[in-house]
């Protein structure tokens, strides 16, 4: 059976992750990134010695703020790169299991986790329906799992969807490219694009202004590292799919989830639902 994975992908994402370790990144930033996911995951319904799963934890930049609120975390990447910078960031906690493994191999009982959560990985696997429906059978009846998909823009007006077909002939030339070559392309693109961006949403902001439409504007309140690291995820990687809200709720109800519901903020769109009882 084929493996729901991109080895080149993953390659990739090791080396953006021994790139962008946030080791000696501001941890109130890096919160403040967290709380943006996490806000509609509902911590209250875990029970007492919680055990859960983190798929796709690249530098484990997330788990750091999940752990010491769980009994067990299982950390599974199948980068062993990444997982090595996972290690080493999460070295006072004891515990993070980590594991190398595809999506399709997780190594984990199934109906055995009490929560899980997959940010910004799923979209970059080749059945991302059957990704989320592999994470959904490691689940307890009832444990929540949360998931971040990248958004078709279907909240944005045509003009800016636009804009995004435009970039995306760039990133589909750009991410073939040889790595260092991709790599350095991105960070010139972090400079001259998101960053000038970034920085006029802020000033607009603080003049008052609706900045929310700005190509973006997500970033005015992100430092130029999470910019560089974005930049090179979004032209760097070749695999990428886009989801609207109504793909998101039909795949997640079709993988076994129900009661979802969606953040009404950035980052879109990060949704929740509970595995059918």
């Amino acid at each position: 059976m084929k493996k729901n994975v991109d080895i080149q992908v993953v390659e990739g994402f090791g080396d953006e992750w021994k790139r962008f370790d946030y080791s000696g990144f501001s941890q109130t930033e890096l919160k403040e990134m967290f709380n943006g996911y996490f806000r509609i995951f509902p911590w209250e319904y875990l029970p007492d010695g919680a055990v859960g799963f983190d798929l796709g934890c690249g530098s484990g930049r997330w788990a750091k703020f999940v752990a010491p609120n769980v009994s067990k975390l299982h950390l599974i990447d199948p980068s062993i790169a990444a997982l090595t910078v996972a290690q080493k960031n999460l070295a006072e906690f004891q515990n993070c299991i980590f594991h190398q493994a595809s999506i399709d191999e997780i190594p984990l009982e199934d109906e055995s986790a009490d929560f899980a959560y997959s940010l910004g990985v799923l979209h970059h696997i080749p059945d991302t329906e059957g990704g989320i429906r592999a994470c959904v059978a490691k689940l307890k009846k009832d444990a929540p799992f949360l998931v971040y998909l990248y958004y078709s823009f279907d909240n944005r007006p045509w003009w800016y969807w636009g804009i995004w077909k435009t970039t995306e002939l760039g990133r589909s030339l750009i991410s073939r490219l040889p790595y260092a070559v991709r790599y350095w392309i991105s960070q010139v693109i972090a400079f001259f694009v998101y960053l000038p961006l970034a920085r006029l949403s802020w000033v607009l902001e603080k003049m008052q202004f609706d900045v929310e439409s700005i190509p973006l504007s997500a970033y005015r309140h992100r430092s130029f590292y999470v910019m560089r690291n974005d930049a090179l995820d979004r032209f760097g990687t070749k695999l990428e799919k886009r989801f609207s809200r109504n793909q998101i709720q039909a795949m997640l109800e079709r993988s076994g989830l129900e009661n979802i519901s969606f953040s009404d903020t950035p980052p879109y769109w990060c949704a929740v639902g509970y595995k059918k009882s």
